[in-house]
């Protein structure tokens, strides 16, 4: 009997049309469920498994066996294809002779590129979630059913690749490539406006945290309010109530030797309970007095915010290798770089600059670079120095005299006011091309 001869009745014919067909249709599901499974929201079908959801467990499962998942869904494609292909040329050879060969590969091929591959991809492209969640347990069901082969394929697969020096299916984003994979999604999304701006600038600044060191954000030494630790008690009042903050560095001595840190609370406290008179005039202000929790300047803001939580605590003196005092630096400090600026009924509207109508800045010496870039979008460096003083300082290379003038970095640098050695307040005009 001839080979074709077994397709030449009425019956057989549509019979095996409506194989092929389902064959398509099998290859489509196939093609589609690989697209959407791979392209699935890993972090969406995360929310989901955490609500309860077994369909988005298995689709991570499947996700995270991406080998196997993949050879299942090349070996059932192949071998719908393959079988729709035989069919549709045993049929045409039946009905029209050899030339059934030629019309069988050009109807195959115009069938599978839309029926199995455009439009099951498509749908699965716009709708990955959606479709991974519907076609997951049956997918998980084929890659159980065909471990036995996916195994098999996989061990001559990697055998092939190692002949080239490949290491196969170990690869795994690093973290820093998660992280600007990350950072390549943020700034994906581009268009939602200014509250999603908003909210993109917080997720890049908590990727953040892990490169920039409290030196870049701390208020420094010349900025902050700090007692005599041995002043008497109308001082130490006075000195108190003139303060705007709630927590003040005490020294002894000098100003390097930080002994204590004091809550203004536990100072009001005690004389809620006694008159100022009632204090005696040899307080020593060390017994109310918590003990300085110091840090290193290089200690990154995501381990300090991390050591905040730990200790539960909101302030820490910082000081450089040699153990000299730089600054302090708070919890309220690295949150900001986090969601911008905090603004109490204490705060000013930009606190260190002064816009001039010329176009021109006022600023103090002590403002941070980064709060500066921050508020008026500038790139100024700040890799050698945190303040606008230390940037002045840096590429002068020199102590400047009040009226000097410097130009770089797009801006040039007045000095105004100077104190000793140290460059209190300069005006900043940008310098326009």
């Amino acid at each position: 009997m001839n080979l074709y001869s077994i397709i030449d009745t009425d019956i057989e014919i549509p019979i095996t049309i409506c194989t092929i067909a389902f064959l398509i249709l099998l290859s489509g599901f196939f093609s589609g469920s690989e697209t959407a499974l791979t392209t699935a929201s890993k972090a969406r079908l995360s929310q989901l498994a955490r609500k309860g959801s077994s369909r988005a467990a298995t689709v991570i499962d499947l996700k995270d066996k991406s080998d196997s998942l993949i050879g299942a869904i090349l070996i059932g494609n192949n071998i719908a294809n393959i079988l729709a292909s035989a069919l549709a040329t045993s049929t045409m050879v039946a009905l029209v002779g050899e030339s059934g060969v030629l019309i069988a590969s050009i109807a195959m091929t115009v069938f599978a590129v839309i029926f199995s591959e455009m439009l099951p991809k498509t749908y699965a492209i716009n709708n990955p979630d959606k479709m991974a969640l519907f076609v997951g347990p049956l997918v998980s069901s084929l890659v159980f059913v065909l471990t036995p082969f996916t195994w098999v394929t996989r061990i001559i697969v990697e055998g092939m690749l190692k002949l080239f020096g490949i290491s196969p299916f170990s690869s795994r984003l690093a973290h820093d490539d998660r992280e600007e994979e990350l950072r390549g999604l943020i700034e994906m999304h581009d268009d939602g406006g200014e509250d999603f701006n908003h909210e993109r600038a917080m997720l890049r600044s908590i990727l953040d945290l892990a490169d920039v060191e409290v030196e870049e954000i701390m208020t420094h030494r010349s900025a902050v309010c700090m007692i005599n630790a041995e002043a008497p008690v109308d001082k130490l009042f006075a000195e108190v109530l003139k303060s705007s903050f709630t927590r003040l560095p005490l020294y002894r001595a000098d100003q390097d030797s930080i002994v204590g840190v004091l809550h203004v609370n536990d100072l009001l406290r005690l004389a809620s309970c006694n008159t100022k008179e009632m204090i005696p005039e040899n307080f020593d202000v060390m017994t109310i007095a918590a003990n300085p929790w110091v840090i290193l300047n290089n200690t990154t803001l995501l381990d300090q915010l991390q050591a905040f939580r730990t200790r539960g605590e909101h302030f820490a003196v910082v000081v450089d290798k040699h153990g000299s005092f730089m600054g302090v630096v708070t919890l309220e400090d690295i949150l900001e770089e986090i969601v911008g600026d905090i603004l109490d009924e204490k705060d000013r509207d930009v606190l260190g600059v002064c816009p001039q109508a010329d176009g021109s800045y006022i600023v103090q010496g002590s403002m941070t670079i980064r709060d500066l870039n921050r508020e008026f979008n500038w790139n100024l460096p700040y890799g050698e120095a945190s303040t606008v003083a230390g940037i002045v300082l840096y590429e002068s290379r020199k102590i400047p005299e009040v009226g000097q003038k410097f130009s770089f970095h797009g801006f040039c640098f007045l000095v105004l006011r100077r104190h000793r050695n140290q460059i209190t307040l300069l005006r900043m005009t940008p310098i326009h091309p």
